[in-house]
């Protein structure tokens, strides 16, 4: 049986000593509001719930916490796939569940979020995405009882001059570059040889992405004798814009088939241009194609597998802490929806070839993020217009 509590909770004047870890924010505490949702799992063999029982389970708080990026529970991306590896594991094994929503995307609001999180009663806390960084750095040792997961990033302070993933932290990373290669090798074997990337900021993980895209239409392209072009810009940010709209609209209107939309809400924006243009769209973190008819397949990072499986480790007494744990084709951390892909001539065991490929490294992937323009790469068959 499962009990969904929703509450906001005004925070008041609570602050948090972080200048004992090194934090340089203002603190926004007297104002700073925290949305709070709460998941209540019970083992499937309870039949009716008391009050009694509901009071009791309460009382010890809600063991599994996870805090939310910029960004809604529901965002279709980072927030939403690590949010469900966590209630499945939670509702799998009777475990106690909420999440907690920051009022600002600063250092200080996240680590006032996360010691929130802790005083409800969490026992492990999962933070999707780098923003969360510097936050645990500090968290992991004001909490040494506490059990992070980190998604997308490792810890380190402010300046960037101290990595430390602590015993009680595991830090996971994505191979970007693969799913960006499946999805740009599907494109052009699909039929397409004009596309398009869109990124967010061009922060590693979104030019990995890139990168794989554009390599991967490559050598698609090599193997099919056929000419790519490739329009490549990152709009900054990773909200939804009308420039980011407009843009995406002028590529579809010049020709450009299919828009890989990499960054959060730059997707909708692109999805927007597309459903005017009546064209394709490949999404990307999760699974998008709920998000519009438009969108023929997502590069995704497992975001719900790795989460399940560190909080899984966590409980079975093996939780790999102190370490980064890289998610990739290797160990079914990436991959495209293919139950879900719209693509016509590109099929399951074209798909299932080129992952092989990846897995037992016949396939190798540049992916350098040191110049964000993709000038770096020796391409054959596809030619990259980077929009400033």
């Amino acid at each position: 049986m499962k009990k969904k509590v929703l509450a906001m909770l005004l925070t008041g004047a609570m602050v948090l000593s972080l200048a004992a870890c090194g934090s340089t924010q203002t603190a926004p505490a007297a104002e700073a509001e925290t949305t709070e949702t709460t998941e209540t799992a019970e083992p499937a063999e309870v039949a009716e719930e008391t009050t009694e029982t509901a009071t009791e389970e309460s009382a010890g708080g809600y063991e599994l916490a996870l805090v939310t990026d910029l960004g809604t529970i529901d965002d279709k991306s980072f927030n939403q796939g690590a949010w469900e590896g966590l209630t499945q594991y939670a509702e799998e094994a009777g475990v106690t569940y909420k999440y907690y929503q920051p009022q600002e995307a600063t250092t200080d609001s996240y680590v006032e979020t996360i010691g929130l999180a802790i005083e409800g009663g969490a026992k492990l806390v999962v933070c999707p995405g780098y923003l969360f960084e510097t936050p645990v750095y500090l968290a992991q040792e004001q909490y040494p009882d506490v059990t992070f997961i980190l998604l997308d990033g490792e810890p380190h302070n402010e300046d960037y001059s101290d990595y430390v993933t602590a015993s009680n932290t595991m830090a996971i990373l994505f191979q970007e570059d693969q799913p960006g290669y499946l999805a740009g090798y599907a494109a052009v074997k699909d039929g397409m040889t004009k596309l398009g990337f869109m990124g967010g900021m061009a922060v590693p993980a979104v030019v990995r992405y890139g990168y794989g895209f554009v390599q991967g239409a490559d050598a698609a392209a090599t193997e099919m004798g056929v000419k790519v072009d490739i329009m490549y810009h990152y709009t900054g940010a990773f909200a939804a814009t009308p420039e980011a709209q407009a843009m995406a609209a002028s590529w579809y209107q010049n020709g450009t088939e299919v828009i890989f939309g990499c960054g959060g809400a730059v997707g909708n924006s692109v999805m927007a241009a597309a459903e005017e243009a009546n064209a394709k769209v490949i999404g990307v973190d999760v699974d998008q194609s709920f998000e519009s008819d438009t969108v023929i397949s997502s590069a995704m990072k497992k975001l719900s597998v790795s989460v399940y499986d560190g909080i899984k480790a966590f409980y079975d007494g093996s939780f790999p802490g102190g370490s980064t744990t890289v998610f990739s084709a290797e160990n079914d951390g990436i991959g495209l929806p293919m139950d879900t892909s719209k693509f016509t001539n590109f099929t399951q065991a074209d798909y299932d070839a080129i992952v092989a490929s990846l897995v037992d490294g016949s396939i190798t992937i540049s992916n350098d993020v040191s110049d964000t323009t993709t000038a770096d790469l020796t391409l054959s068959s596809a030619k990259v217009t980077f929009v400033e």
